[in-house]
Parts: C-alpha cells; structure tokens; sequence
C-alpha cells in the first residue's frame, strides 16, 4: 500500500490541497497569533549590514526587454568574486521590503496573501569583505546573520546537490526554505501549493537582476532534501529546503 501510494504521491498531493477538502476554519480564522516575518537573531550573532540594492540595479538601468530576452541558465563561473553591492542587489531583488505593518510586509516578489514564508540562506564563497561561510538574510533588517564560517558548506552542498560542481566556482549559493506555519496559518494545507510559487517568483527575480548586474545565474531543483536541511540547520518539517541557485561572473 505504501509503494503505491508513493508512486501516485504527485496527484494525491495534487487532489487533496483543493479548497474543497478544508472543512476545519483556519488558525487566522480563528484568532490564532500572527507568525513572526522572518526568524529571530540569536543576541550574540555578528550581523553585516547591507547597501540599498534598489539603487545599484538603478544605477546599471538595462532594459527590461533586454534582460528578459538574454536571461539563460549558466553554469560555468568564473572564481572573480562579487562585491557586497552586488549581494545586496540580488537580495533586495528576491525579498527587499518595499511596505511592512500590521503583520504582513510586501516585498520586490509576490507571495500568496503576503505570507512571505520563504527564508533566504546564503553560502557566501567569493563575497568581497564577507568571510567565506553560511549566512541568513534577515528582509526586514536588510542585514545578513552570520551561521558559520569556512569553505566547508560548498563541499557539502556540491554533495547535497547531486555533484553539480557549480557551488564550488560560483561567487555565493542561495538556498531558500519555507516556514510553512506562515502560509499555513491562513491557507490550510494548500499552503503547501503556495510556497513553491513562492519560490518560483523570488529565483526568477534572482535571475533578472543577475542578468542586469551582468552576473550568471543557475536554479537547482535537483538535491537531497534531507542533506540540504541539514546543512542550513532546520528541522525538514516545520521548516525545509525546497529551492536553491548559484550565482556568479562568467
């Protein structure tokens, strides 16, 4: 029973996330607290501030159309690094905070009721002025917490990642995971639907803002789920890895 359930695991996921199964009122309907944003910062965490990334990408002003039509998957990286301005484009790109109040934030990606559950990891490889390790990006504080240091994690995620080698060449590695409590606290199991839309909007946003900055971009879907948790320190139930890319020069 269980082999055939998995091997149909896609359409009953498919089939059970339709509106017409949600018979139980949600945890906003029913007064349940407002998830927290983004996750909190341990009190003894270095914290790096970042540049106002709306302004670089307004400073290189290349057109839409162009970026769009130029846009490809690149693997190979050269070993130049990336300057933090850079970064910090690519991140307020993905998740820079345009509004926030009354519980929510809108953001420079869209997401399903403003739920934003997504979480950004980055493994910063070749950074300039930022050590070699694992960070996360804190959106409403426009600040990276850093995780750990060494050149540890690239060796890790090329494993994790099924042997793509691109996370050991590339300038930084995004990692991105979803709290699912945030979308599920007002959709219900068809959360789960929403955060990869979710994250499908955030990579392709990394994807037009390294074509303007010049920079190669690469999303991996390919990866071992359990190995990915690991690495950035999460449980793969209330929190979990569900999308990843490389970014670097070419």
């Amino acid at each position: 029973m269980k082999t055939e359930i998995i091997s149909h695991i896609g359409e009953h996921f498919q089939e059970y996330t339709k509106y017409q199964y949600f018979i139980e009122p949600s945890r906003l309907s029913t007064g349940a607290p407002i998830p927290s944003p983004e996750k909190p910062v341990e009190e003894k965490a270095d914290i790096l501030p970042l540049s106002n990334g709306d302004h670089i990408l307004a400073e290189r002003n290349p057109s839409l159309s162009t970026i769009i039509k130029n846009r490809r998957s690149q693997r190979n990286f050269k070993t130049n690094a990336i300057t933090t301005e850079e970064l910090s484009a690519l991140l307020w790109a993905t998740q820079g905070v345009i509004e926030s109040g009354r519980g929510y934030s809108l953001r420079t990606a869209p997401s399903a009721g403003a739920r934003h559950p997504l979480e950004t990891y980055l493994n910063c490889v070749q950074v300039d002025g930022i050590a070699e390790g694992l960070y996360r990006y804190q959106p409403l504080m426009n600040k990276l917490v850093q995780l750990s240091t060494g050149s540890v994690i690239k060796q890790l995620l090329t494993s994790a990642g099924l042997g793509q080698h691109m996370f050991n060449r590339c300038a930084v590695s995004f990692i991105w995971t979803a709290v699912i409590e945030r979308s599920r606290w007002k959709y219900q199991q068809r959360a789960f639907r929403y955060i990869y839309l979710d994250a499908g909007h955030v990579c392709q946003n990394l994807y037009l803002s390294s074509e303007a900055l010049g920079l190669g971009c690469c999303a991996v879907a390919a990866f071992d789920d359990d190995a990915v948790n690991e690495i950035v320190g999460v449980d793969g139930k209330e929190e979990f890895a569900i999308y990843m890319a490389t970014v670097g020069k070419i």
